[in-house]
């Protein structure tokens, strides 16, 4: 019997896998359709065999595309801007379409015509309006900006590992509105893909939601997400190896695993950046802490091995 023929399917365990930006675009690419749908062969081809033992959740970031997007819409001031909280929302449908197809496409090479059924969920996600992070805008998106745009620059700007990038709001995810829908899903055999560029950031009003400018980062909403759904197994995927201390300089040292105490110790040191390694870090922390069974911070290559326990770093109690 398939397992994703709408039966109960609830002995697998679970399994996140939260991809990084370069999941979809490379260093020293442009960043066009046909670059980010080639280079999502590469984790998807991992997912598609994962499949076959785990009940599999796909989340991804949109920093590049939403700030894209951004700069498109400023291009043309004759045409009303769209909010924040609409090009997420775009981005989510965007890059859920391209994971999809991409998914589909390995699934089929590997077994002919397949069974698996794949879905995108659509996902907001509750924030505090209260939250510093609105007071202080730290998530980076969009492209590395020219030194001769820098002084036309009309929002703000800070310098992160691959240049200067423009910075947004990002509050803390409270709850994944979605997560009963979500959890269903996964149950009766989906693979479902959500929380996509960390979701679309909303706020309570009476009974209703609000939309909000803002842009949640996505490690962060996925371990909110895999604890609220139990998840047993998270992977962050990202463009390095692991998490190292001392990153860059001669005394860098990788860390093949990592306690929970020792996460935080160099969380409070610096070891581990706020726009770049920080949020993996703490969202991997969050995960174990709030009870999952094994979080991995690994290389987008590695999928397969992080989760068999050969590769990245593994946070442990």
């Amino acid at each position: 019997m398939p397992t994703n023929s709408g039966y109960e399917n609830t002995t697998r365990p679970i399994l996140l896998v939260a991809l990084g930006g370069n999941a979809l675009i490379r260093k020293g690419e442009r960043g066009t359709i046909e670059e980010q749908l080639r280079n999502l062969c590469v984790p998807m081809a991992q997912v598609a065999r994962l499949s076959k033992k785990y009940r599999i959740i796909i989340t991804h970031g949109n920093g590049p595309q939403v700030g894209r997007l951004l700069l498109q819409q400023e291009c043309c001031p004759e045409i009303p801007r769209l909010p924040l909280e609409i090009l997420v929302a775009q981005t989510q449908g965007q890059i859920g379409y391209m994971i999809e197809s991409t998914l589909d496409n390995e699934l089929t090479e590997m077994e002919g015509e397949h069974q698996n059924l794949i879905v995108t969920v659509l996902t907001y996600v509750l924030v505090d309006e209260n939250d510093p992070g609105f007071s202080t805008p730290s998530k980076p998106i969009g492209p590395v900006l020219r030194q001769n745009y820098i002084s036309q620059l009309s929002y703000p700007a800070v310098k992160t590992p691959l240049g200067l990038r423009r910075v947004v709001a990002s509050p803390k995810p409270v709850t994944i509105i979605e997560k009963r829908e979500i959890k269903r899903l996964i149950d009766t055999g989906f693979i479902v893909i959500a929380c996509g560029g960390g979701g679309i950031a909303v706020i309570r009003h009476g009974r209703a939601f609000q939309g909000i400018d803002a842009v949640i980062d996505k490690d962060l909403a996925s371990a909110r997400l895999a604890a609220e759904v139990g998840v047993d197994v998270l992977i962050i995927a990202t463009d390095v190896a692991g998490a190292a201390i001392s990153y860059g300089a001669p005394e860098e040292t990788f860390l093949r695993k990592m306690s929970v105490a020792e996460g935080e110790r160099y969380l409070s040191a610096g070891h581990f950046p706020a726009g770049s390694m920080g949020p993996k870090v703490e969202a991997a922390l969050q995960f174990i802490k709030s009870g999952g069974n094994r979080a991995v911070i690994c290389s987008i290559d590695s999928i397969e091995e992080a989760t068999a326990g050969n590769a990245g770093t593994e946070v442990v109690r």
